[in-house]
């Protein structure tokens, strides 16, 4: 067994972990983080993808032991003070949940993506959640969802410059 602090959500963990067990095995079973989904647990899916040191990552690939000293965000990491994130908000808003199966890890994805770049282009979100397969909302709903979170983004620090101006 090896000892790993990881920091996921903010929160400092200690465990031990055999030397092959994976990230995904890790926020599951270890400390009960369940929004990353078990999908192909290959890396083909995405379901199991969460967000480490600002960058998406199937967490199915990664070993634990990997993981010491990153700053590790999974879908529950988002909603603040029992506000669902903007992202949360906007998928539900845009009926782009479906089953809802591989909804956590596009919405990480999604994160990630505007979290580098506020004003994607459509092309762009597209290519940014390429690696979640969803088989029910055909990514329009998804899209769109994020579309709408980056134009209100957007939107908000156009309104705030203006503000400073006057």
């Amino acid at each position: 067994m090896i000892d790993i602090n990881l920091l996921v959500n903010g929160i400092h963990h200690s465990l031990k972990v055999k030397d092959n067990v994976t990230l995904l095995q890790v926020l599951r079973d270890h400390l009960g983080l369940t929004g990353a989904k078990i999908g192909c647990d290959c890396g083909d899916c995405g379901t199991c993808t969460v967000i480490v040191d600002g960058e998406p990552l199937l967490s199915c690939l990664a070993l634990a032991v990997e993981m010491e000293g990153k700053a590790i965000q999974t879908i529950e990491g988002l909603a603040q003070d029992g506000q669902l994130h903007p992202l949360q908000q906007s998928f539900h808003e845009h009926g782009a949940v479906q089953c809802g199966f591989c909804t956590p890890g596009m919405i990480m994805s999604a994160k990630a993506l505007l979290d580098k770049n506020p004003n994607p282009t459509e092309f762009e979100v597209r290519r940014g959640i390429s690696g979640n397969s969803c088989r029910c909302t055909g990514y329009d709903k998804p899209v769109k969802a994020i579309m709408a979170v980056a134009e209100s983004e957007s939107r908000t620090k156009s309104e705030n410059l203006g503000k400073e101006r006057h």
